[in-house]
């Protein structure tokens, strides 16, 4: 799983829907109104690096209201939360 974490400066008067049509789309499983320098942050998983483009530059920037993105691609999660899990299928290995 390839995760990138997008600032997102957008339209202040249209947060929420630009959150929200951000939400929906493929690869981002994320989405954060924050306080700070930017508007929004989304978080991207795609399983394929090449993806990562079309989500960011074919999708989260051509959200009207979007104004500008600051992408970062995150190398390893340092968590206490087993992420890999948190997408696996139901599937369990049998003992």
């Amino acid at each position: 799983m390839i995760t990138a974490i997008v600032l997102i400066d957008c339209a202040a008067d249209s947060i929420p829907e630009v959150a929200q049509q951000l939400a929906d789309l493929d690869g981002v499983s994320e989405v954060y109104s924050v306080a700070g320098g930017v508007d929004l942050i989304a978080i991207v998983r795609v399983r394929e690096f090449d993806q990562i483009a079309d989500v960011i530059a074919g999708g989260i920037s051509k959200v009207d209201g979007v104004i500008n993105t600051d992408s970062h691609i995150a190398f390893r999660a340092y968590s206490h939360h087993d992420l890999e899990e948190a997408f696996a299928i139901g599937l369990r290995e049998s003992d």
